[in-house]
């Protein structure tokens, strides 16, 4: 007879052994009041110790040991093969739990029928927010707000402030569009209805893709800020700033996440949003991407 399981803890890693043996250590002191836990580590064919980490310290959890780099959602779809839980959180090996966080999500999603999803509030080691836990959905306006720089002078417009909506109260429990893949909580029911993580994406946009589709068939996604979850941050990628003096990707590997960044984009635009827009929308919003990506390539290319 197969041990019942309240919940499977889906974590992608690629060269972040001590930030992974971190975040596991976490989990691993959390309270669990009766939620039956299980842990499944996908290894993206990291060049580090990751694997003999975990091996050497962490028995319970359940290694998947990829040759190969699959990205993000492949890789999350390799754990899903072995989940069993009612509940699926995806979550960053870049992030730390408070002990205190389980008992109380799980309750409130279960209390609540229409939530699908749910994320809490990802704080940055500098204390802030991180802003891509309460996102809307990139359509052309609200990115060219975005790009352009309007939502930071006007965080709280409506108009220009749609890609990350600060003007719905941050400390209440809301719905939001899209939860970001690095705490992405979700019921199983959800991912019978919708399937897993569009392989069409390496990494980046993986998670808005997935959210687009989660509410397309009306289900909510919750925005929950009383569970705080400390997020490193663009550790695998290189590509933040907010972890530059940790992160091991090396030129490679950043100008490889820049470029899947921007295919990204393309993907789903392509996807959600071209047959809602004119012709000459299409072509601006394809020029931007590809100005954007010239631009992210250039910045990544002469960084040392």
């Amino acid at each position: 007879m197969e041990t019942k399981v309240d919940l499977s803890i889906i974590i992608l890693n690629f060269n972040t052994s001590s930030l992974l043996a971190d975040c596991l250590n976490s989990i691993a002191v959390t309270e669990k009041n009766g939620i039956a836990l299980e842990t499944i580590v996908v290894d993206n064919a990291s060049t580090d110790n990751s694997v003999q980490v975990i091996k050497d310290n962490f028995p319970w959890v359940k290694l998947v040991a990829s040759k190969k780099n699959l990205g993000f959602a492949a890789g999350n779809n390799l754990a899903l093969k072995k989940a069993k839980g009612e509940f699926f959180l995806f979550l960053n090996s870049d992030t730390l739990l408070p002990k205190k966080i389980f008992p109380e999500i799980i309750n409130y999603i279960s209390q609540h029928p229409k939530v699908g999803a749910l994320t809490v509030k990802l704080v940055l080691r500098n204390g802030q927010m991180d802003s891509d836990c309460h996102r809307g959905f990139p359509t052309p306006l609200a990115s060219l707000t975005y790009f352009l720089g309007l939502e930071s002078i006007w965080p709280k417009s409506r108009i220009f402030g749609r890609y990350h909506q600060f003007y719905k109260p941050l400390e209440e429990v809301h719905e939001i569009e899209s939860a970001c893949g690095a705490f992405f909580l979700v019921r199983e029911k959800v991912l019978r209805e919708v399937g897993g993580w569009d392989e069409q994406y390496f990494f980046y946009g993986e998670d808005i893709d997935f959210a687009y589709r989660i509410r397309r068939v009306g289900w909510e996604i919750i925005f929950y800020p009383s569970i705080e979850v400390i997020h490193y941050k663009g550790a695998s990628s290189g590509l933040r700033e907010e972890t530059a003096d940790i992160t091991k990707a090396d030129k490679i590997t950043r100008l490889k996440a820049a470029r899947a960044s921007i295919e990204a984009m393309k993907i789903f635009y392509n996807k959600f949003y071209r047959h809602k827009y004119p012709w000459f929308v299409t072509t601006f919003v394809i020029w931007g991407i590809q100005i954007k990506g010239f631009l992210r390539f250039l910045v990544n290319r002469f960084k040392s």
